[in-house]
């Protein structure tokens, strides 16, 4: 083994014996390049407003005719549109003021708007996708722009 040079102790070997997983930052850098906790709220808001408008209380069923239509298509386009908020980034003023509007009407079409938890949810959600301003670009991006626009 000495001969080939496997026990010898080089500056490569050394930063390979420090702690780092293969992992890290992975997840972290696609979270940090889009509207996650804004698609993730809105997602959130959608399944609450689909449990509580399939509810039954007792005896009393809470959806009806085209109400329980309502009760499920505004939920399940609420969390379409937080899962496209959250893997298209490019469109997240478009998403997100869809998302605003349909939590606005889930107050008449879905018990209340998920009896206001849900709509409070998706509509914090829809706000923070469309104020979602993108990843920040370091000083050294700034500059190469520069350079080549000259």
């Amino acid at each position: 083994m000495l001969l080939n040079g496997a026990d010898a102790v080089t500056e490569e070997s050394v930063e390979s014996d420090a702690p780092r997983s293969p992992r890290s930052g992975g997840f972290r850098v696609w979270r940090r390049q889009r509207p996650f906790v804004g698609g993730l709220l809105t997602a959130i808001g959608g399944v609450e407003m689909f449990f509580s408008g399939q509810l039954d209380i007792g005896h009393l069923h809470v959806q009806m005719g085209i109400e329980g239509m309502q009760a499920t298509l505004i939920p399940v386009v609420l969390l379409l549109l937080g899962i496209l908020s959250m893997t298209m980034p490019a469109h997240h003023i478009f998403y997100g003021v869809i998302t605003l509007a349909v939590s606005i009407y889930s107050l008449i079409g879905v018990n209340l708007g998920g009896f206001l938890i849900g709509m409070l949810l998706s509509t914090v959600g829809g706000i923070l996708v469309v104020a979602w301003m993108g990843p920040k670009r370091s000083e050294s991006d700034g500059e190469a722009e520069e350079v080549t626009a000259t």
